[in-house]
């Protein structure tokens, strides 16, 4: 292969798995926003959920662990602490599953344990709609 050739052929493959990349963390299933704390409650705007997006990951300074909320409907969400019930490491999403990576327990998207070790559901929290905004119940 010539030099010319050669260059020619890594540019087009870098290329390509650029696009790759940029297609791929389109169609993500989820994305990660910052909260707000108002009182006791994690509040998000529901306008976070974009079309296509099947769950957040919402974080906030004050809280150790993220909490993930999975949309099933308009008026249906479900919000799970991101904490392994098996030894407390920060899970990690995957579409419609959590799963640690210490020991790789894994959960269902309502927090249900799918495969141990973990044998305790995640903790969930309750989830109301007020003025277009998700206010997360931490107590």
């Amino acid at each position: 292969m010539e030099r010319k050739e050669f260059l020619k052929t890594c540019g087009m493959a870098c290329m390509g798995g650029a696009l790759l990349a940029a297609f791929l963390e389109g169609c993500s299933a989820g994305k990660e926003v910052n909260g707000t704390i108002d009182r006791s409650d994690l509040v998000i705007p529901v306008s976070s959920f974009q079309p296509g997006k099947k769950y957040l990951v919402v974080s906030h300074e004050r809280l150790k662990y993220p909490v993930c909320v999975y949309r099933f409907s308009d008026d249906q969400y479900v919000a799970l602490l991101m904490r392994c019930t098996h030894q407390g490491a920060e899970l990690q999403v995957f579409g419609d599953r959590l799963q640690c990576p210490a020991h790789g327990s894994e959960f269902n998207n309502k927090g249900i344990v799918q495969n141990g070790p973990a044998d305790t559901n995640l903790r969930t929290f309750p989830v109301s709609l007020q003025h277009n905004q998700l206010h997360i119940s931490l107590q």
